[in-house]
C-alpha cells in the first residue's frame, strides 16, 4: 500500500466513527462499531464493474454469526460523471453462492456482478457489493446465515459512505440466490438496524427458502433430489454451521464421507466443489438423523422472516429453476401473504441465473419508483 493509500485508510477510520455514532449499534466499542472501515485499497481495473469510474475494496466491521462482531470486505463502484443533488443513490448488491473459502470472495476473484451490475450502474446508481463475513476475512463463511449476511449488506453501505462522500443515504438492496436470502433478511432489519440511512426497498431473486422445513429429513435416508448443486450447498451450510457454532458437535452427525466432503467444501469454490463431490448424495453425508440440538441453529440461520417488511419488496422466481425450485418459493409467497405482508411477486419461464436477466426490466422499474424523483 503506498503512502496516499495509507493516509486514506487512516482518515477513513476516523471519519466513519462519526458516521455510525448515532446508529443502533452505538453501544459497541468504537473499533467494533458496524460500518467502521479498517482498510481501503484499490481494486484492479480488470475487476471493475463494466462502465465504473472507480473501484475500491474496503474492509469493515459488521456483525457475524450470533450477532458477534466480525469483519467483512466489499467493493465500491461509482458511475461516471457528477453525482446528482443529494449524491448517488446506492444499490447494495448481495451475491449468490460462490463458496466459503477466502479465495472464493468476489473481490478476490474479480467476479463482481459483471455486465448485469454494469447495467444498473449505467442507470446512475452507485454499487456497493459485500463479500459477506468470512469470505476474505477471518473464519469460515457462514453460508446462508441470514442475519450475518444481512448485517454485512447494511454495513457495506455505512462503510462505503464513510469513504465516498458522493454517496446518498438513500439505498436499496438487490440480491440473487444466496443473495436473495440475504436481501429478504435485510429487508426486515435495515430500517431499525441503520436508522441513519434511508432504506427504500428490496429486490430479491431466486430466494432459497423453506430449507429449514426439509432439515428434519436430514439423515442417511434422505432421498435423491432432481436439483442442481444441492450436495455442494448442503456441504457449505454444514461447514458454516460448524464454524459459527463451535459448541455443537456437528461432526457427530456426519459419515466419514460427509466429513471429507465438508473438509473439501471449506477449500473449494462452487465450480470446483461441484466437480469434486457434486454427484455424492445428500444421504451419504450423514451418519445419523438430525435432531433438535442441530435443527434449532439451522432454523435460525436459514429461515426467511415472514414479517417486518416495512419497505417495498420485489420478489422474483424462475419457474424452471432447478437450484431454487419454484414450489418452495410459492410456499414462501403464500406464507408471506398469510402473514399480512404486501409485496410484488413475479415469475418467469426461466432457470436460476436466467431469471436474474429476465426480471431486469421490471426490477429496474421497481427500483426507479422506490427512489422516486
Amino acid at each position: 500500500m503506498d503512502m496516499s493509500a495509507r493516509m486514506l485508510a487512516a482518515a477513513t477510520v476516523l471519519a466513519v466513527a462519526g458516521v455510525v455514532a448515532g446508529s443502533g449499534a452505538s453501544a459497541a466499542a468504537p473499533a467494533d462499531r458496524p460500518g467502521t472501515v479498517t482498510a481501503v485499497h484499490a481494486l484492479p481495473p480488470e475487476a471493475w464493474i463494466p462502465g465504473a469510474a472507480s473501484g475500491r475494496v474496503l474492509t469493515y466491521r459488521t456483525l457475524g454469526p450470533q450477532d458477534r462482531p466480525a469483519s467483512s470486505t466489499g467493493a465500491v463502484f461509482l458511475p461516471p460523471g457528477q453525482p446528482p443533488p443529494g449524491g448517488w443513490p446506492v444499490i447494495s448488491w448481495a451475491h449468490g453462492a460462490v463458496g466459503v473459502a477466502d479465495g472464493c470472495a468476489p473481490t478476490v476473484t474479480g467476479k463482481i456482478g459483471g455486465p448485469y451490475l454494469g447495467r444498473w450502474l449505467a442507470q446512475g446508481y452507485a454499487i456497493v457489493a459485500t463479500d459477506y463475513v468470512g469470505l476474505g476475512t477471518e473464519g469460515v463463511h457462514p453460508y446462508l446465515d441470514g442475519r450475518s449476511e444481512a448485517h454485512a449488506v447494511v454495513d457495506m453501505v455505512r462503510a462505503a459512505r464513510a469513504v465516498e462522500p458522493s454517496l446518498s443515504d438513500r439505498w436499496v438492496t438487490l440480491g440473487q440466490s444466496q443473495g436473495g436470502q440475504a436481501a429478504m433478511v435485510t429487508a426486515t432489519l435495515a430500517t431499525a438496524y441503520a436508522p441513519e440511512l434511508d432504506h427504500r426497498g428490496t429486490v430479491a431473486l431466486g430466494v432459497p427458502s423453506n430449507i429449514e422445513n426439509l432439515a428434519p429429513l436430514g439423515g442417511p435416508w434422505f432421498p435423491p433430489l432432481p436439483l442442481t448443486g444441492t450436495t455442494v450447498f448442503i456441504a457449505y451450510v454444514i461447514a458454516g454451521l460448524r464454524a459459527s457454532h463451535p459448541d455443537l458437535d456437528v461432526d457427530a452427525y456426519l459419515s466419514e464421507r460427509g466429513k471429507r466432503v465438508v473438509a473439501q467444501a471449506e477449500q473449494l469454490c462452487y465450480e470446483e466443489a461441484a466437480a469434486a463431490f457434486g454427484d455424492t448424495s445428500i444421504g451419504a453425508l450423514f451418519a445419523r438423523g438430525l435432531d433438535e440440538p442441530i435443527l434449532r441453529p439451522l432454523r435460525e440461520m436459514l429461515a426467511i422472516p415472514l414479517r417486518g417488511y416495512d419497505r417495498p419488496l420485489f420478489l422474483g422466481q424462475g419457474l424452471l429453476d432447478t437450484i431454487v425450485p419454484a414450489p418452495l418459493t410459492l410456499k414462501l409467497v403464500a406464507d408471506l401473504v398469510g402473514a399480512g405482508q404486501r409485496f410484488t411477486f413475479r415469475t418467469y419461464p426461466r432457470g436460476h441465473l436466467e431469471t436474474m436477466l429476465a426480471s431486469e426490466a421490471e426490477a429496474s422499474d421497481f427500483v426507479r419508483a422506490v427512489f422516486g424523483p
